[in-house]
């Protein structure tokens, strides 16, 4: 948090529409991919530089532009120059901490969502910022790294398969926040399996590292949270069909993405509240724990209590004790403290209190 706090605290004090770019410092260059297709035809091309890029021509019915990297200025100026890009949009897509929301600008509409993937080590969940404009007869796809979720899109593209081909610029951007949302189950699905692996455990033997991993998946399911909740109003607002790029035909695969967006929203919560009571049941398992130690205890101490009140009495050095001449005097006490420790185990067995 503290690191995101600095990253946006860059832009505090510059001119609205200020291109800086807010996210994870990256090295490598911007790679662009345009996919240009109708129902008939099809090319895809990979270029090296924008320039290459921005000359492509838009003869098919749709062309989609997806680039890889979005942290040079001048590119994303460049982009936003050849396609008439409000500066705002571009700014947005350079600061990567936007949360998912959908903007209509009329002549295009602007999406951001979060792309979300495992980590290097497989335990850490990841989020890459994907945004999308939509035009007349352009998709405009800007992700923060190469690797996406969008090559079964790319493969459909190519052997014409499914409806893609078929459909126009909306039913592109559809396919490409299907797949992202797709991609959240088998993320949640995961996190579910995790969850369950450690309810087991936490039922047989609590251990301090069960609580690092409990909270560990607690900051999985707010980084989740945070990542994914704001995508109903965002989908919503799709749904409705007031973008004239958006046929009608197109708001029907859009309610099933938002139905979709619902599930994951909801096991998300469901998480929450179960990762919030395995918690409980970790700090509830130390104190009754505690209190089986502590009960032991004092039993013990209960037991021992009126054997050293007969030791002490006659542990006193007072001349005349009918008992201390007594032969078998030793004896008749060691009996009687044998005789009481038994009763009093008696009595708490009887009480079940072990």
């Amino acid at each position: 948090m503290a690191k995101f706090i600095k990253e946006i605290s860059k832009k505090t004090g510059m001119v609205p529409g200020t291109l800086v770019h807010v996210g994870e410092k990256r090295a490598h260059d911007i790679k662009c991919t345009v996919f240009s297709y109708d129902a008939d035809s099809f090319q895809e091309k990979e270029v090296k530089n924008v320039d290459e890029c921005l000359s492509v021509k838009k003869e098919a019915e749709v062309n989609w532009f997806n680039i890889d990297g979005v942290h040079n200025v001048d590119i994303i100026k460049k982009i936003g120059d050849k396609f008439e890009i409000h500066p705002l949009v571009l700014e947005d897509i350079m600061n990567t901490s936007q949360r998912p929301k959908f903007e209509d600008f009329g002549k295009y509409f602007f999406i951001v969502i979060k792309m979300l993937y495992k980590g290097g080590d497989a335990s850490e969940i990841l989020a890459e910022q994907v945004s999308l404009i939509v035009g007349e007869d352009f998709v405009l796809s800007f992700q923060e790294r190469t690797g996406d979720v969008f090559e079964t899109i790319r493969e459909r593209i190519r052997t014409n398969k499914g409806r893609v081909r078929q459909k126009g610029v909306d039913y592109l951007a559809y396919a490409l926040l299907d797949a992202i949302v797709d991609n959240y189950f088998s993320i949640i699905e995961e996190l579910g399996e995790k969850i369950e692996k450690i309810e087991e455990n936490l039922l047989k033997r609590p251990s301090p590292r069960i609580l690092q991993t409990l909270q560990n998946l607690k900051r999985d399911s707010i980084f989740l949270r945070k990542a994914i909740w704001p995508l109903r109003e965002t989908i919503s607002a799709l749904t409705r069909g007031e973008s004239p790029l958006i046929k009608k035909a197109t708001v029907i695969y859009l309610r099933d993405v938002y139905d979709h967006a619902i599930q994951v929203i909801d096991a998300i919560e469901a998480f929450r509240d179960l990762i919030s009571g395995l918690l409980d049941i970790y700090l509830s398992s130390l104190s009754n724990k505690m209190n089986e130690v502590m009960k032991v205890l004092t039993i013990f101490a209960a037991i021992f209590i009126p054997l050293t009140f007969v030791a002490g009495i006659y542990g006193m050095n007072f001349k005349y004790m009918p008992e201390l001449e007594w032969k078998y005097g030793y004896f008749m006490v060691l009996g009687l403290m044998f005789t009481i420790g038994i009763l009093l185990l008696a009595v708490f067995k009887r009480k079940k209190w072990f």
